[in-house]
This record gives structure tokens, C-alpha cells and sequence, in this order.
């Protein structure tokens, strides 16, 4: 069998992942990599790449910190570990945060505490936009374990992954009402 064709992924806590998986937000906040100049939109269709480097329990409210548990199975922390891939995501909207100072209403649509939004996302780099991604999460078909590998490494957003989503593969989380609605408070709120 051959490998799969190389597959975009951007990397996000695992529990963000899964966050997405049972419908808890369809909100990603980006600004990029310490080794980015700023965050681009890679691909309207991508894997999340699991990550629990910046994963604490402090800046995951608490009625969402069951999903940190299941993020860390997930992702893996040293190269040679095994790590599952099972999110996918397609771009609905791609929001420049031009009122990052009113962050703090999107609280209802994401699993971060308020100050670690702007800590980490705001405060951090404060030269460069914050980018809001409204997404369609999905679920793969099947979960893809893979080696984690020196070229996972990095604190960049983008890789590429051998992880086989053929188009229209997965179940889909969230419906175009629901991300419809999603869109319109964040350009509202902060857009």
C-alpha cells in the first residue's frame, strides 16, 4: 500500500481538538508561531496536529477541563511517541481581529479563560493580528496514529501530515446555521 498524499495540518492543543469534536466551539484564535513573521491561512481544509505544549489546566475554564485529559492521550510530547490525529477542519470564515481590546465576548464561543485569551493570544507578539477562524469541525473516519518526528518540532503553525481525509469523509460537527451564527458574532464582536 502506498502512503497517503501529504495532508495540511496546523497544530492546536489536543483539547481544543476535541473541543471541536463535541461541538463545544467552532472558534480558533491564531497568531502564529514564535518563528513566524505573522499566521496565514495555510489551506481551507486541514488536520489538527495534537499538541499539549501550552496545554494548562489554568487556561481552560472549568467546565471544560475534562477535554485536557483527552487531549494529552493524544498528543505526544518527544519524538518517537505515538500521537492520534482524529479532527479535521474546514475554514468558514477567516476573521482579522480588528478589536482585540473586546476578545473577552467571544468567551461563550471557545474553552479559554478570558485572561489566557489575552495572554497568550493578544498580548503575545501584540504587533501582529489575531486572527479568529470559524471552522467546521469533522471528525476523521477513522483515527490516524503516527510517529511523532523530529520534524514535528518547531513552534510554527503548518505541516504537512501522511494523513489520509478524502473529501466528504468524517462526520461533520456542526451544521450552516450553527456556523453561520458563529461568524456573525465574531465579526460583530470583534471583526
Amino acid at each position: 500500500m502506498s502512503a497517503a498524499a501529504p495532508t495540511p495540518a496546523l497544530k492546536e492543543w489536543g483539547a481544543v481538538a476535541h473541543a471541536l469534536l463535541q461541538g463545544r466551539q467552532a472558534l480558533l484564535l491564531r497568531k502564529g508561531g514564535v518563528h513566524e513573521k505573522r499566521f496565514s491561512v495555510g489551506a481551507s481544509r486541514f488536520v489538527l496536529f495534537p499538541t499539549v505544549a501550552h496545554s494548562h489546566a489554568e487556561s481552560v475554564r472549568p467546565e471544560h477541563r475534562d477535554l485536557l485529559p483527552l487531549g494529552a492521550a493524544d498528543a505526544a510530547a518527544s519524538d518517537g511517541e505515538v500521537l492520534t490525529v482524529r479532527a479535521g477542519a474546514e475554514v468558514v470564515a477567516v476573521v482579522p481581529v480588528a478589536r482585540p481590546e473586546r476578545v473577552e465576548e467571544l468567551e461563550d464561543l471557545h474553552v479559554w479563560t478570558s485572561a489566557s485569551v489575552r495572554s497568550s493570544r493578544v498580548d503575545f507578539r501584540p504587533r501582529h493580528q489575531l486572527t479568529a477562524l470559524v471552522v467546521r469541525a469533522v471528525e476523521l473516519p477513522e483515527p490516524v496514529r503516527l510517529v511523532r518526528r523530529p520534524e514535528h518540532r518547531g513552534c510554527t503553525s503548518w505541516l504537512d501530515l501522511e494523513v489520509p481525509w478524502p473529501p466528504g469523509a468524517g462526520r461533520a460537527v456542526h451544521g450552516e446555521e450553527h456556523l453561520a451564527a458563529v461568524e456573525a458574532a465574531v465579526r460583530e464582536r470583534v471583526g
